[in-house]
């Protein structure tokens, strides 16, 4: 089962589809080009005699490790923590290199087919010689874990990644069972996900004569400045997703839906959210004020403010593909890869010069990827790992094509690497991930850095259209990363709630527009719904059921966590730097309880919505007026 012990690769992966500013194979020079990653801390090609030799030796170390700890975690646990940590680095440094190197090119078939083999015997030797470890620590009694804590460092460290195993004793299977899922991971609803990515990098459209990727359409999308170019331009996308790509996404969500729908009710899981709010540690009755709040109290403020984007444009209401457009006086102008750079340190600088220390070792040290170039995986990524002898290690993808909000995204993802090394050198391979949910703290915290100080640059200027263009920009980027995941996450719930039966593309395209609809307004009102049905089809997230929430719970989260900043002052910085070396140790509520924050009271969501959209709707509003730009 996908995010359980025994399977130890690709977990940690986070890359930003959907809504986040997909990049593009921009012409222009964006000096990203300088920017390659050095892999050479893993091996020095797909070829290199290592990786087999790697793949021998996990083999070899997971049949000890078996033999030295099966039935003996009563008195060896600490030792066997140990060494499954180091099983675990062995494992991602043979998965995650393979996948680095097919991300910066999808269609390296030696790549892609030695990924295969590779996750193939990760998954039969971990089946094979490490299943029983995790199910001998559900089975260990309190009393074997309290009297090895109390002389062995080694577990009393580990408590918190122990607890989280114990957790899952209602769901699990026998050994054979357990097992036996695990060696047949790489065939299931995943191996879907996989090629999804990369049937959408090859994904081709026609535009101006010209043969467009996805991406290059969903850039144009954005930058084109006549409504009447954006609105052919997501019709071209749209009807481009009819036919073979529309049936082959209607049938992945059959297959990954339905074999969940299978395991929740055999693991007796009571709903189809429980197992990812179990994995996120969050009670359902948070999620469902999470979910409450964005629709009761999101989705007014967001028809408000596209009630003022749709003045601001100059338009006489809003189509779908006008929702992320740029005002007419927006700078176009391309960012230069340097620039970005300097606005990323810079502003991680300005709050902390520990942050700023580990982002600039990131390019400094061959650990981003940066430029958009032909056949590349989408979007953007970080992914943070432990290497053998416990060597943290994060690598930044990109697709730069100097947009401003590219340079959000650098921070992102920034953000990601700092919070993995920090992580990971105060928890180790085991606990350095913290779930899905708080995962995404230090990205967004990282984008709303860049924001601020980028907005107070403009503010001493007195630049006002620049200011307003910044402001639009965030709150377009905040309505995405909230209100948009949010639907997408309604979306899922009605997908999931079909228990396994399938849903046609039509049904699909029905419910993808009902949703939209219940947080954007009725068609006509806010927006005109044209051309949209098929949108569902490229966020690939959908794949990883129930990953979207993550987005909207993370970024309400970081703004309940930065409007501690002034009233904690010169503390603030060490307290965040706690909460990023927690890594996967500690609960949300935990996290943020030095701060007075409680995310489990429902209040915490909606007020988190207000201060978060209510300042910078108004901000927006009261620069319109001053430049002239609102109706009078």
């Amino acid at each position: 089962m996908e995010g359980r012990l025994w399977v130890t690769f690709f977990h940690s992966l986070s890359i930003l589809e959907g809504e986040q500013e997909p990049m593009t194979t921009n012409a222009q020079s964006t000096g990203a080009e300088a920017y390659r990653w050095n892999l050479d801390c893993f091996y020095q090609g797909v070829d290199d005699p290592k990786i087999d030799a790697d793949l021998k030796a996990y083999e070899a170390a997971a049949i000890a490790f078996r033999a030295a700890y099966k039935g003996n975690l009563h008195a060896k646990l600490g030792s066997a923590i140990k060494d499954y940590a180091e099983l675990d680095a062995l494992s991602n440094k043979v998965a995650v290199y393979l996948f680095l190197r097919l991300s910066t090119n999808t269609k390296d078939d030696a790549a892609e087919s030695k990924m295969a083999i590779a996750q193939n015997e990760l998954s039969r030797i971990g089946g094979e010689e490490l299943t029983f470890f995790a199910l001998e620590i559900i089975a260990l009694s309190d009393d074997a874990i309290t009297t090895q804590a109390a002389s062995d460092t080694t577990v009393r460290t580990h408590l918190p990644w122990i607890e989280r195993i114990r957790r899952d004793k209602p769901h699990v299977f026998d050994e054979a069972i357990e097992s036996a899922l695990s060696k047949r991971s790489p065939y299931g609803p995943g191996a879907w996900s996989e090629f999804h990515d990369k049937f959408e990098s090859l994904l081709r459209f026609t535009w101006e004569d010209q043969e467009r990727t996805l991406t290059d359409m969903l850039h144009l999308l954005t930058e084109d400045g006549d409504p009447e170019r954006r609105a052919q331009i997501l019709k071209t996308i749209n009807d481009g997703f009819k036919g073979t790509w529309a049936e082959y996404c209607a049938q992945a969500l059959y297959v990954t839906a339905g074999a969940k729908s299978i395991e929740d009710r055999e693991r007796h899981y009571g709903h189809p959210m429980a197992a990812a709010n179990s994995a996120n540690d969050i009670p359902d009755a948070t999620v469902e004020a999470l979910h409450a709040a964005v629709r009761e109290v999101g989705a007014p403020l967001a028809q408000r403010y596209y009630r003022l984007k749709t003045e601001l444009l100059g338009l006489p209401r809003l189509r779908w593909s006008d929702r992320n457009a740029k005002l007419r006086f927006e700078d176009a102008s391309l960012v230069p890869f340097e620039e970005a750079r300097r606005i990323t340190v810079d502003s991680f600088r300005k709050f902390s010069p520990t942050l700023a220390g580990i982002v600039e070792g990131f390019f400094q040290n061959g650990r981003v990827d940066a430029p958009g170039v032909p056949n590349r995986r989408g979007g953007a990524f970080n992914y943070s790992i432990m290497l053998p002898g416990q060597v943290p290690e994060t690598f930044v993808f990109m697709n730069y094509q100097g947009s401003a909000r590219d340079v959000a995204t650098l921070a992102h993802e920034c953000g990601h690497g700092a919070h993995g090394i920090l992580a990971a050198q105060a928890q180790g391979a085991l606990m350095l991930h913290a779930p899905m949910a708080y995962a995404e703290t230090a990205s967004i915290f990282g984008e709303r850095m860049a924001f601020e100080y980028l907005k107070a640059d403009l503010e001493t200027k007195g630049d006002k259209k620049s200011l307003m263009a910044l402001v639009i920009s965030a709150i377009d980027d905040m309505m995405n990363t909230v209100v948009r995941q949010i639907s997408f996450s309604e979306f899922e719930r009605r997908l999931h709630a079909a228990g396994g039966r399938k849903l046609s593309v039509a049904e699909l395209n029905a419910i993808w527009c009902d949703v939209t609809t219940q947080f954007y307004g009725p068609d006509g009102e806010t927006f005109v719904y044209n051309d949209m049905d098929l949108m569902w089809t490229y966020i690939g997230h959908f794949h990883r059921p129930f990953y979207v929430y993550s987005y909207a719970f993370a970024k309400l989260f970081v703004d309940g966590i930065y409007s501690c900043k002034d009233t904690f002052g010169e503390k603030f910085e060490p307290m965040y730097l706690e909460i990023l070396r927690a890594g996967g140790t500690k609960s949300a509520k935990e996290l943020v309880a030095p701060l007075g924050l409680d995310p489990e009271n429902p209040a915490f969501w909606a007020d988190g919505i207000r201060s978060s959209f209510v300042p910078l709707i108004e901000l927006a509003e009261r620069l319109a007026a001053e430049l002239g730009l609102r109706k009078a």
